[in-house]
């Protein structure tokens, strides 16, 4: 028995499942989560000091790698002054400036403690300032666990959704549409059909929740002209390619302007954090200064603010995007020869320093076709893997975050492993 063995033994007595985020728990690949002791760079460690190369990077958040020198330091000198206070501090004013520089639609920062809270409270303003009641969400595509975004798709074109977890009303998923992602024919009569009552739709404008997935051609500059003639708000969660790719996220990089920008994860350096963001106008809607309420006691904590400050800093270096880019290329096509040359059926997809590899034949453009995945190779693939020391997301439908701290090192080490793992499959 390992040391995670026995802790995951013990856990089960006292948290749910022996966990407090489902994915912890490996059930959809087998095997024995692990419980992690420390990290540094690109490694973790687990708890009986075995070490592994991480692509999951906290689910996103840890873009410089672990324990960063300069995030380290500015936590330490935060907390050195106190956690937190329950009133303002200087660092939500820096930090919302450097969003606003990234994001030039946003001209108005509410900061919150997650990613799901940023998207409630988003939908609520959209909702707020339309007037309407319904919104629009896309299969594969995950906002948190508030009850109407767990909505899964009805029967027959364009019904309303139903309850996807026990203890969502059936009232509460009617008011959310399940849409195709990359079909943009099927919302155009959609919001003709129920022209007048959709607040907003959101997005993840490029998928990382059902594994990296992008938009084809134009689709999301004809999805922003859509909703803005139809009168409806466009959210952009952002919460995972925020900062991913460039300083900025994914509606710098195709140019187009959503009406409200959901964050979270980078933004707080590994930190508990999320913002939600949109013009002045709507903004001032937001209490104290307009009717839709908002609050959290830990909102804008000065730790979580240090953190996101010092990494945000660091992405504005030189040449800090061209060199992360680059590593993550060079994993990515690496994977892809040893595929083709071991006659192993996958697709990789990448987006900045994301990246998923799909064990499938086609190319995955929506949830439909990231279900075709083989998810039993990937299951073995993962426990080959992990067993050699490298650390993926347990599901074929996450997304592998890489980091400044990996080296062309890591990724070559990392490559010599499939290779062998490969074999196998």
């Amino acid at each position: 028995m390992t040391r995670s063995q026995d802790l995951f033994t013990e856990a089960q007595k006292h948290l749910v499942g022996g966990v407090d985020s489902p994915v912890r728990a490996f059930k959809s690949v087998g095997g024995n989560p692990l419980f992690i002791s420390r990290a540094q760079g690109a490694h973790i460690y687990d708890a009986d000091g075995k070490k592994y190369i991480d692509y999951v990077g906290s689910y996103g958040p840890m873009i410089l790698g672990h324990v960063h020198p300069k995030v380290l330091n500015a936590v330490e000198r935060t907390v050195k002054n106190g956690f937190c206070f329950g009133a303002s501090t200087e660092g939500e004013i820096e930090l919302a400036m450097l969003v606003k520089e990234a994001f030039p639609s946003i001209e108005m920062v509410r900061f919150v403690n997650s990613g799901t809270e940023a998207v409630m409270s988003a939908i609520r303003l959209a909702r707020a300032y339309t007037k309407r009641d319904k919104i629009v969400k896309f299969s594969g595509c995950y906002h948190g666990h508030s009850d109407f975004l767990l909505a899964e798709a009805g029967s027959g074109l364009m019904t309303y959704g139903l309850p996807a977890s026990a203890g969502v009303t059936k009232n509460t998923a009617q008011d959310t549409f399940i849409a195709p992602y990359n079909d943009i024919q099927f919302l155009k009569d959609l919001f003709e059909k129920y022209n007048g009552e959709i607040a907003a739709v959101i997005i993840e404008p490029v998928v990382g929740n059902m594994g990296v997935v992008l938009p084809e051609g134009n689709y999301l500059k004809e999805l922003s002209a859509l909703t803005t003639s139809h009168g409806i708000q466009l959210i952009f969660d952002e919460v995972m390619t925020g900062f991913r790719k460039e300083f900025g996220g994914v509606q710098t990089l195709f140019g187009v302007t959503p009406d409200i920008t959901c964050l979270g994860k980078i933004i707080g350096g590994g930190m508990p954090v999320g913002a939600y963001g949109a013009k002045r106008e709507l903004m001032e809607m937001v209490a104290p200064l307009g009717p839709v309420y908002q609050a959290g006691t830990l909102s804008g904590n000065p730790v979580s603010m240090a953190a996101g400050i010092a990494t945000l800093n660091e992405l504005k270096e030189p040449n800090t995007y061209a060199s992360l880019n680059a590593v993550t290329t060079r994993l990515a096509e690496g994977i892809r020869k040893l595929a083709t040359a071991k006659n192993i059926p996958m697709q990789v997809a990448k987006h900045g320093s994301m990246i998923t590899p799909f064990f499938c034949d086609g190319k995955v453009t929506n949830y439909d076709l990231a279900k075709k995945a083989d998810t039993d190779r990937y299951a073995k693939f993962f426990n080959l893997i992990i067993e050699s020391g490298i650390f993926a997301p347990p599901s074929q439908f996450e997304a592998w975050f890489v980091s400044t701290a990996h080296t062309t090192k890591h990724i070559d080490e990392t490559l010599d492993i499939f290779d062998e793992v490969m074999d196998e499959l």
